[in-house]
């Protein structure tokens, strides 16, 4: 079992590493490459979804050789559980006109796919010339619907996992690696 490194290997609610500091950089080093290579000549718009996404998304902005711009939207289908309502509400809404953009959704986390699914319909109403999901980690086992994800950074297992954006009632999203959460 890989642990979490020193000095957070002490907090008895993270368990077993999921996904190291080193991997995510590498891999988001990755993504950039594909999504400049895809977007060549382009200037998409990154849709952040708050606030798990705001990590993700500056490093994977940073790693992007294009003219990019950026706006954000904040769901809610958690609360303070760590299992998923299923009910997703809109708290903050994009401040950006979509129409003929070229959008790229920045997920931190797609579990079921059901909130991803409302986002992208609601999305794509607003008339983007394209839209397309890039998420940083993909929880295995859950998905309820068809995730179609043009870029994915990592499968996780099925476990609440916190760091690098995830979090549990606000705390752990500044972790720069991902580990399994252990409640009590």
């Amino acid at each position: 079992m890989r642990r979490p490194p020193a000095p957070y290997d002490a907090d008895t609610r993270l368990g077993e590493l999921v996904v190291s500091e080193d991997e995510i950089s590498a891999r988001i080093a990755q993504l950039g490459k594909e999504i400049t290579a895809d977007y060549a000549g382009r200037a998409p718009l990154l849709v952040g979804v708050l606030k798990g996404a705001f990590v993700f998304m500056a490093d994977l902005a940073r790693s992007l050789e294009l003219p990019i711009e950026f706006d954000f939207m904040a769901v809610s289908s958690y609360g303070s559980a760590t299992k998923t309502s299923g009910v997703v509400r809109i708290v903050k809404d994009l401040d950006l006109d979509l129409t003929d953009r070229d959008v790229l959704l920045v997920e931190d986390i797609v579990d079921s796919g059901l909130t991803l699914a409302y986002l992208r319909r609601n999305l794509i109403a607003r008339g983007p010339a394209s839209l397309e999901v890039c998420a940083l980690f993909v929880r295995e086992g859950n998905a309820a619907v068809d995730l179609d994800l043009r870029y994915t950074g990592f499968r996780i297992p099925p476990a609440f996992v916190v760091g690098y954006g995830l979090d549990v009632d606000e705390r752990y999203r500044n972790l720069p690696f991902v580990a399994v959460y252990q409640p009590g």
